[in-house]
């Protein structure tokens, strides 16, 4: 069964790299404007649409949708649109909303026009915590591969604050609480039980109101913990494929 990786906001699919080396036959796309052809869409129905498009396009047949964050809330969002196009679901520390804090929106806005300062102090410590920040040590006690941060962390400066903020705000518009009722998909809910930008509860709410969803938590994981706890990820999935 084929598996489709999407990664969240202002990344590329380089954040999968455990996933993909691990499950072979996968595919991590970029969206796109993400170090790919075409712009940045402007709210998840449309990156859904494009995700649509991309898997028809590639002959996939109800492929198995994996989504972090924001890729979360499109994989969410593609079910809801092509219910008979997805064999099924996992999501990746997100959610059926996704909100944003005022203070994350308007750190990136100043990133459009200073890129250092927003990579040093928004991208690597907050979203990466690879400095002394206070609000997520644990973040560095996970202990992501260095050079996979230095990947990732590379292509996001290069996908850049200016799509970064436009796919925050695409989050931030997104809410389909009232709708995961309507999703029979079997869904995975993964979720780190450090993570402080989607915490647990966003899982156990999808878990709770999605007739055919689970939830696992990566204990120790933060908002990346698929890159930090690879081991203990794929082993989720994987007994999430064989069950469907």
């Amino acid at each position: 069964m084929k598996m489709v990786f999407v990664h969240g906001s202002g990344g590329t699919g380089i954040v999968w790299k455990h996933q993909t080396e691990f499950f072979r036959d996968a595919d991590a796309v970029n969206l796109p404007g993400h170090l790919s052809a075409g712009e940045a869409c402007t709210s998840v129905e449309k990156y859904a649409e494009w995700l649509h498009d991309y898997v028809q396009s590639r002959g996939y047949v109800r492929p198995v949708l994996a989504g972090h964050s924001l890729g979360g809330g499109i994989v969410l969002q593609y079910a809801l649109d092509y219910p008979e196009d997805v064999g099924g679901l996992i999501s990746v520390g997100s959610g059926a909303r996704l909100r944003v804090a005022p203070h994350v929106l308007a750190a990136i806005e100043k990133g459009i026009e200073a890129p250092q300062m927003w990579l040093r102090d928004f991208v690597a410590t907050q979203l990466f915590a690879v400095e002394d920040v206070v609000f997520d040590v644990a973040a560095r006690e996970a202990g992501m591969d260095r050079s996979l941060r230095e990947q990732i962390l590379a292509d996001m400066g290069r996908v850049g604050a200016k799509v970064q903020l436009n796919d925050f705000l695409c989050c931030e518009r997104f809410d389909v609480m009232q709708r995961v009722r309507e999703i029979q998909t079997p869904t995975l809910a993964l979720c780190g039980s450090l993570d402080v930008f989607t915490p647990p509860k966003y899982s156990a709410y999808l878990a709770e109101h999605m007739p055919n969803a689970a939830m696992v938590v990566i204990e120790g994981g933060t908002h990346h913990f698929f890159a930090e706890k690879p081991e203990q990820t794929n082993r989720a999935i994987s007994h999430f494929i064989k069950s469907l």
